[in-house]
């Protein structure tokens, strides 16, 4: 974010940090990272999104200049999330999520659709039960800018996944755009099609572009959100 400014919010006893950017009247746009990540993993596509919203990207809990609490969930980071939108009296969000990210949006939409006006989610198929082979393993290296136990946990939670998070998937009642990063993502592009299907009012876009599609292929990524928020 080019003319993005930096702030701060308490959200129940969590401070959040947080990335804004775009017009203050515009409509407002969350973007959430994925594990491992921070706000500033927007940065290819922030600027675009800030020409037609008023983007906010916040650090996540135990990630980037957020508060590390030490009690990590992906339920906690929808609290947050919700509980972000609140403070910052957003209403009618567009929910844009990466990866753990999308997961959390994906929870935010079935939890309060109100807020949500649209949903769109990146590379994130909602874990089942039973459906992950192996133990996953985080995949992340270098010195990290985040809480390790917040790694640990989002692994502990996707391989033993509650079954109500793919359950309610029928519940969302807001559009929904699906952003798959086709046979070069790690993951399973089978159960993102299956995500697409139990979703009432849901697009699937397939962008060639492996997990990152939105750092890998800006371009072709704004466009398609951009084409389904107008849609």
């Amino acid at each position: 974010m080019s003319s993005q400014s930096m702030a701060t919010v308490e959200v129940g006893k969590v401070s959040l940090s947080y990335r804004v950017a775009g017009p203050a009247e515009a409509p407002p746009m969350v973007l959430l990272h994925g594990l491992g990540q921070r706000a500033a993993s927007w940065q290819a596509v922030a600027d675009a999104f800030a020409e037609s919203h008023r983007v906010f990207a916040p650090d996540l809990r135990g990630h980037g200049q957020s508060a590390w609490p030490g009690r990590y969930s992906l339920e906690l980071m929808r609290d947050d999330v919700l509980g972000f939108v609140e403070a910052l009296s957003l209403d009618h969000v567009v929910l844009v999520g990466h990866s753990a990210g999308g997961l959390v949006a994906l929870l935010c939409a079935e939890q309060r659709p109100k807020r949500v006006e649209r949903l769109v989610v990146e590379e994130a198929p909602v874990p089942i039960v039973g459906g992950q082979p192996e133990p996953l393993r985080p995949r992340l290296a270098g010195q990290p800018g985040f809480d390790w136990l917040a790694v640990e946990s989002f692994v502990e939670q996707v391989n033993a996944p509650d079954p109500a998070w793919y359950d309610e998937l029928r519940q969302i009642s807001v559009p929904t755009l699906l952003v798959a990063g086709g046979p070069a993502s790690r993951l399973s592009q089978e159960r993102i099609t299956q995500d697409a299907a139990r979703i009432p009012h849901c697009t699937l876009v397939t962008i060639p572009a492996g997990h990152h599609v939105h750092r890998d292929r800006p371009t072709e990524f704004v466009t398609a959100v951009c084409a389904f928020l107008q849609g």
